[in-house]
């Protein structure tokens, strides 16, 4: 006959049970807790690789206090630029992959150092990681006001009659900015000399001044455009901008395909949690949609970027293989 269980001993048995589940939760990986909300325990330190007042640094303080709300924790934006971004970026990379240190770079830091760098104190693919994709950033071609010319092809035309006469600025040598004045040389077949400036703030107040005669620009010179002070001869992207819809393409006037354009966006040392990356992903794509934070790119003219983690890493690995080319056609070298 079979044998019922007392009530002691299924009691006992429930006792066991609670207490092997009890063991199992004690044991369980810390990284699984903070996977499931511990994170963010501490403030977020963003890292900027350009100088203050640089597009990367104005859309990072754009983002900043809304997903300090988002998160429940202060966000830090800290400046370290040199070296085209890697000296930033470096910090990011041996920073602990704990979702509390993020990188907000230009995309040529990410897309055009691997080109131009015998070695690099960090490998981009191996020791980063895409979180979100902040903006486009289209560059445009700004000429100083008392240049002769007054519309792009009169620029090229200039540009051809007057080799070597005229010099362009870059934010640094074989940054984005540096590489766009080498595909308009290569395209149009001119030759300008290239001045490299540590971060494109530094770069435009030379424009002003007039020591140098053009740069391409992501957009912070715009103000100066409409007072005059400069003048915009063209958008070095496919289409045209919003901001300035009259404004041609260098396409448009002769120079096919030609897109120098960037993707910004931020990034996490290589090894943070997935769970983590994403929510950083879905609480950024939210807010850059906010009114306010439009506001900031429209200053800028730059177009936000909402795109999933997989999409933020197909656009870097294009453009990464367009500016690649150009790094190689005119054997651009760090210094």
């Amino acid at each position: 006959m079979k044998k019922t269980p007392s009530t002691s001993s299924v009691c006992r048995r429930a006792l066991l049970t609670c207490a092997s589940t009890a063991m199992a939760l004690l044991a369980w990986p810390s990284t699984a807790l903070a996977q499931a909300g511990a994170w963010p325990s501490k403030p977020i330190r963003v890292v900027v690789n350009f100088p203050p007042g640089s597009s990367p640094d104005v859309l990072a303080r754009a983002v900043s206090q809304p997903l300090q709300q988002a998160l429940g924790q202060p966000v830090i934006i800290e400046n370290r630029a040199g070296a085209s971004g890697m000296i930033g970026a470096e910090v990011v990379a041996k920073s602990p992959a704990d979702g509390h240190t993020l990188l907000m770079t230009a995309g040529s830091a990410i897309t055009t150092n691997p080109f131009i760098y015998a070695s690099m104190p960090y490998d981009s693919d191996k020791d980063l990681v895409p979180v979100a994709a902040a903006a486009r950033i289209t560059l445009f071609l700004v000429a100083r006001a008392d240049l002769p010319v007054k519309n792009a092809q009169e620029f090229l035309a200039y540009l051809k009659a007057n080799p070597g006469k005229l010099s362009y600025a870059s934010a640094g040598n074989a940054t984005g900015l540096h590489l766009a004045g080498e595909m308009l040389k290569s395209q149009a077949g001119v030759y300008a000399l290239h001045v490299p400036y540590r971060g494109s703030t530094p770069a435009l107040q030379d424009l002003l001044a007039g020591q140098v005669d053009f740069l391409f620009d992501p957009g912070i010179s715009l103000a100066h455009v409409r007072s005059g002070k400069l003048r915009l001869l063209a958008v070095a992207g496919m289409r045209r901008s919003p901001a300035f819809p009259d404004v041609p393409t260098l396409n448009e006037v002769g120079l096919k395909g030609f897109d120098a354009g960037q993707t910004h966006g931020f990034y996490a040392p290589a090894g943070t949690p997935a769970t983590v990356v994403e929510r950083l992903n879905s609480e950024i794509n939210r807010i850059l949609v906010m009114p306010s934070v439009k506001a900031q790119m429209d200053t800028l003219a730059a177009e936000a970027t909402p795109l999933t983690v997989a999409q933020f890493a197909a656009v870097m690995a294009e453009d990464s293989k367009r500016y690649g080319a150009i790094i190689k056609e005119r054997k651009i070298k760090a210094d």
